[in-house]
């Protein structure tokens, strides 16, 4: 009997030892190889939320929570968390042994200056959030906060992604001139992954945090972002194997069904279920044309979307019918009709009483290639077929931003992200308090309805679904019937990745995650 139980004890020990090193040799090490594009400004989140730096900067900064494919909150920087019954306060309790990549401790400090302080001055998402919603940030311990509310805020929840809410150090920027504070060249957070290099035009480096405060993890050595110029190059480099991922966007969608086919390749559409990103024109409605509804509706006229959908975006989305994507919670598909009929259009411009002629329209080109080059060109052939002047004007990624928040642009195309609630992702393109110069992610367009910035507030606040639904219907109908912005298709996003890559999509906000969990199989 006492050899039976030794021979089963040293079997299970065995089974252990190859289960424990078998992993080991299974999952650590290695470089992943990957593209940015098209190079971002900056990596800091808290100053700039273009996908790059949201894809990027995912590895570098950390926020609270992180979310499931069905948008449920799952730990992050805090390991847990209660909600008051009134919906009025969170109480949100930290990992302890968290550091930063300087070494500093990581506390409830940190939450409170990045929430009541860096973030409302400098996020243009969040500050819309905070300010109208969050009334006090208070520091419990090292390890609690608590978060009280000015009323209550039913999507709440589902901000704290490090793209939306970045924990940033207060050691490092309190007190500072947050734009210029040479951190900012060297970004500095908590996650698995360190700066090391960034040699501009040619690729962003990130090494593994030894520190890091998930025992074991990353099992990644070096993060490697390529910077390649245009979209030909980059669907080469990953059939020839020079890198191992391709993000929604990096490639010409025309290239996908291709690479996709290639033997050892993975291809998925998740990990965007927290950003549903849509397509669409923004005017600059402060001054003419635009400041005329009936020049807006012409131009939504002009536009075939279905043939942007087959042709420009070869399928990979479908036709916008409204400020919510189809994923939005609180869609209403019902909206008044916005379809293409020229014949209709050239009335619209005879109705608005402009003269086409007497305008030069400065179309300021969205830098993200060729799909856009593309869709910006066909924008320019419908506005000249209506009779208008147009000059497209080129800029990089930092150009297009800075141009785009301080609204030096007559007409300009983008994608944006709609965090899985209309009052995260939707509202702060159309209420009047955040027409803000500094951010492209504001109401650049300057959109202005007093009445309906009420319908907003008391959608986000109301906590009965069945309302809301209503609430965000007459919000959708109103702003198709006003075309606060031109909307043209609902995206979708494919990932591939080399099939010996684990891990990679993971959770509602896919490729923007940490990859702490991300290995190259041996």
């Amino acid at each position: 009997m006492r050899i039976k139980k030794w021979f089963k004890l040293s079997l299970g020990a065995l089974a252990m030892s190859l289960a424990v090193n078998g992993a080991i040799a299974q999952t650590q090490g290695g470089s992943l190889r990957m593209i940015v594009q098209p190079e971002p400004p900056i990596l800091i989140p808290a100053l700039n939320q273009q996908a790059p730096t949201q894809y990027v900067a995912g590895k570098i900064y950390e926020s609270l929570l992180t979310y499931s494919h069905d948008l449920k909150p799952q730990p992050g920087l805090a390991k847990s968390w209660e909600v008051a019954p009134d919906g009025m306060s969170y109480t949100f309790h930290l990992n302890s042994g968290v550091k930063w990549h300087d070494g500093k401790p990581f506390t409830a400090d940190d939450v409170v200056f990045s929430l009541s302080d860096m973030l409302p001055k400098t996020h243009g998402r969040a500050r819309v959030i905070l300010a109208k919603y969050v009334d006090s940030v208070e520091k419990v311990d090292d390890l609690t906060v608590k978060i009280k509310l000015k009323s209550p805020f039913s999507a709440f929840m589902i901000m704290f992604e490090p793209g939306f809410a970045p924990m940033m150090p207060k050691h490092i920027y309190a007190g500072t001139d947050y734009a210029t504070n040479p951190a900012n060249q060297k970004p500095v957070g908590t996650g698995p992954f360190m700066f090391k290099e960034w040699k501009r035009g040619e690729y962003i480096k990130l090494e593994r945090n030894p520190n890091y405060w998930k025992q074991g993890k990353p099992y990644l050595d070096e993060l490697i972002f390529n910077v390649i110029p245009d979209s030909a190059s980059r669907a080469v480099a990953f059939e020839q194997g020079t890198v191992d991922v391709l993000r929604g966007g990096d490639v010409d969608n025309v290239d996908i069904k291709r690479l996709r086919a290639l033997p050892n390749v993975d291809y998925t559409t998740k990990g965007w279920e927290m950003f549903s990103p849509q397509a669409y024109l923004i005017f600059n409605e402060r001054k003419p044309p635009f400041d005329n509804v009936k020049v807006r509706r012409a131009v939504m006229a002009a536009m075939n979307r279905k043939l942007i959908v087959n042709n420009i975006f070869f399928g990979l989305g479908q036709i916008s019918t409204g400020p919510f994507v189809a994923t939005e919670m609180f869609y209403d598909k019902n909206m008044p009709s916005l379809d293409f009929d020229m014949k209709k259009a050239r009335q619209l411009i005879k109705e608005s009483g402009i003269n086409p002629g007497d305008y030069t329209i400065r179309h300021l080109s969205f830098p993200y290639g060729a799909t856009w080059e593309r869709l910006d060109e066909y924008t320019k052939q419908s506005l000249e077929q209506l009779g208008f002047k147009v000059n497209l004007e080129a800029t990089d990624a930092g150009g297009w931003a800075s141009r785009t928040g301080n609204w030096d642009f007559d007409l300009t195309t983008t994608y944006a992200y709609q965090y899985g609630d209309p009052a995260l992702g939707v509202e702060r393109f159309h209420i009047t308090s955040n027409i803000v110069k500094g951010s492209p992610f504001a109401n650049v367009q300057g959109y202005s309805n007093p009445e309906l910035d009420k319908v907003w507030s008391a959608a986000a606040s109301e906590t009965d679904p069945a309302k809301r639904q209503e609430l965000y219907t007459q919000i959708q109908k109103k702003l198709v019937e006003d075309v606060s912005l031109g909307y043209l298709v609902d995206m979708e996003f494919p990932t591939l990745s080399r099939s010996k890559v684990k891990n990679l999509v993971k959770t509602a906000i896919g490729l923007n995650e940490s990859f702490d969990d991300v290995y190259i199989e041996k």
